[in-house]
């Protein structure tokens, strides 16, 4: 009797991680599009800084991040215990502000001065050369920059996650939500340090190694900066695909017409999801933009002659 109960927990406890590990791995795919914008941005976040200190502080980055996942996560677990029913509309705004940051990024030519942008990176290389700057503070302010950048995104994860499993027992939301903070954060931060790290390897190899080691190195130079530019594009597509596919799947009768014209498509039907939710989060996007654009002028209008 005690030899088939325990083979039974043994098969219960095996049957739960089996689901748990599903459930994983579902809400890791839908928290995609999150996690390709995550590592551009957090790349980024640590360019500029010495590159003997780049390590350090993404290593500081990632301890942020984590502590950023031990609010989030008890916070998501609460809602869905005491509020379930906010669960649809937090990820109908999450997918909302997927979709809204995907369309900014293909607007930021026009949004944003490009002289701007070349003298935000200029001050910071200069900070970077002057001996009289503070790097301490430097560094800090990187810091306290991309774990404020790292939180919203977290939040984003977290809330997808947490409408994949919101219908799944306790336990399984625990184990889901907490597998996918370690898993994201781990991954996230560990490519980024590979990816800030890759331009050292390869002058290091340019300059010591001979032949193949040699070829190597121009490599990975080569590819350094076109690996971050690629991040981009995919992280972009991805939240297109991803915020869309949330907005489309939390209205009804967007989601079975996006299943009726699938359906008409045959073998390509997968294709032809992709693209309408894709199109679903580029529409989106553009008037969360609009709608953005519209509150800040009233703002500007009614509040920008007010002085504090």
């Amino acid at each position: 009797m005690a030899g088939a109960s325990l083979l039974a927990l043994i098969d219960d406890i095996a049957t739960i991680l089996d689901d748990v590990a599903v459930l994983t791995k579902v809400a890791a795919k839908k928290t995609a599009g999150v996690l390709g914008d995550d590592l551009a941005l957090n790349a980024q976040q640590v360019a500029g800084v010495a590159a003997e200190r780049e390590l350090p502080v993404v290593w500081a980055v990632a301890v942020g991040s984590f502590k950023n996942k031990l609010i989030l996560v008890p916070a998501a677990l609460l809602i869905s215990a005491f509020i379930p029913w906010a669960v649809m509309p937090l990820l109908m705004l999450g997918g909302i502000y997927l979709c809204l940051e995907g369309v900014e990024k293909l607007a930021h030519k026009w949004l944003h001065s490009t002289e701007a942008d070349a003298a935000h990176h200029a001050e910071t290389l200069a900070a970077v050369a002057d001996e009289t700057v503070d790097l301490a503070a430097f560094e800090a302010a990187k810091i306290k920059g991309a774990i404020r950048t790292d939180f919203v995104l977290s939040a984003e994860i977290i809330v997808i996650a947490l409408g994949t499993v919101a219908g799944q027992p306790f336990s399984s939301q625990v184990a889901v939500l907490a597998g996918i903070g370690v898993i994201m954060t781990v991954g996230v931060y560990g490519i980024v340090a590979a990816i800030v790290k890759m331009d050292d390897v390869g002058a290091w190899l340019l300059q010591t190694g001979s032949g193949m080691s040699r070829s190597v190195g121009k490599g990975l130079l080569l590819a350094a900066p076109r690996l971050m530019r690629l991040l981009t594009v995919l992280g972009t597509a991805a939240m297109f695909l991803v915020g869309g596919s949330i907005l489309a799947h939390g209205i009804p009768s967007l989601h079975h017409g996006i299943e009726g014209v699938a359906g008409l498509a045959g073998s390509l039907g997968a294709l032809a999801t992709m693209a309408m939710e894709a199109a679903v989060g580029i529409v989106g996007g553009i008037l969360a933009l609009l709608g953005v654009q519209v509150v800040s002028a009233a703002h500007k209008r009614v509040f920008g002659g007010v002085k504090a």
